[in-house]
């Protein structure tokens, strides 16, 4: 395990004490309802087009049987299906809270039969070995408790061949661009996000977690440890998003 991934294993919404997968599980399930606004907001919508950059990269692959791990209120799996239709995604999460929400979104948009979602934790898994096509992560990792484990469970699901996602937030290396992001996630992000959640250690956790968790090669280095092969990067908007692509 790097230090770097150790560093923000340690990272946790409300305590030093206990576990970090419960935190993370209150924490989403508090925040569930503003989440959708406070993410769309964060990143002035530009996440809508991190996805779908990220969707073309799975569609290459053309798996027809996709996981979702840390689904959330569902903006992946739903973005994934209208690109790929592929013959099922189950999407996967901590929160009930999240979940409430991505299925009423699947419902609403008559996709119920297409999305699954279930509630779970990615570092142990109730899918067997080579399950899916295709695993995605959209802006998740960084909340494992263990990501190592993470990776490992992600990679047991996969099948010979199948594809692995991420997308993760990221930090500019630029210094000037790192000024103005630090003054935006450190400081306006938490006053904003726990004006419209009420959860103010929520909007303190996350900006924390972007800054600590592994980027760039330290991130394609535990995929490597994982058993992945063909893993790769690319960065977008000076920086602040990256999408890791890698293959079982």
């Amino acid at each position: 395990m790097s230090e770097k991934a150790e560093r923000v294993e340690q990272i946790k919404p409300y305590s030093e004490q206990g576990g970090k997968t419960e935190q993370v599980r209150e924490m989403f399930d508090s925040i569930a309802p503003a989440y959708d606004f406070m993410n769309h907001a964060m990143t002035m919508g530009i996440d809508k087009w991190w996805r779908r950059v990220a969707c073309l990269r799975v569609a290459k692959h053309k798996p027809k049987r996709l996981l979702d791990v840390a689904t959330g209120t569902g903006d992946f799996a739903i973005q994934l299906y209208k690109k790929l239709k592929p013959s099922a995604i189950v999407g996967i999460d901590l929160s009930e809270g999240m979940l409430e929400v991505a299925r009423k979104k699947v419902a609403d948009k008559q996709l119920a039969d297409k999305i699954s979602f279930e509630q779970g934790d990615c570092l142990s898994m109730r899918f067997a070995d080579g399950s899916f096509d295709a695993v995605t992560v959209a802006f998740g990792v960084r909340n494992f408790e263990h990501i190592d484990q993470g990776y490992k469970e992600m990679y047991r699901v996969l099948g010979e061949g199948g594809v692995l996602c991420v997308v993760e937030l990221s930090t500019p290396r630029n210094r000037v661009e790192r000024w103005f992001y630090d003054l935006y996630t450190l400081h306006i992000i938490p006053s904003i996000g726990s004006l419209k959640s009420g959860d103010k250690s929520a909007y303190r956790y996350l900006p924390q977690s972007i800054a600590a968790v592994p980027q760039g090669d330290d991130m394609l280095q535990l995929m490597r440890d994982a058993g992945f092969k063909h893993c790769r990067c690319v960065s977008l908007t000076m920086g602040t998003c990256s999408i890791y692509t890698a293959v079982k």
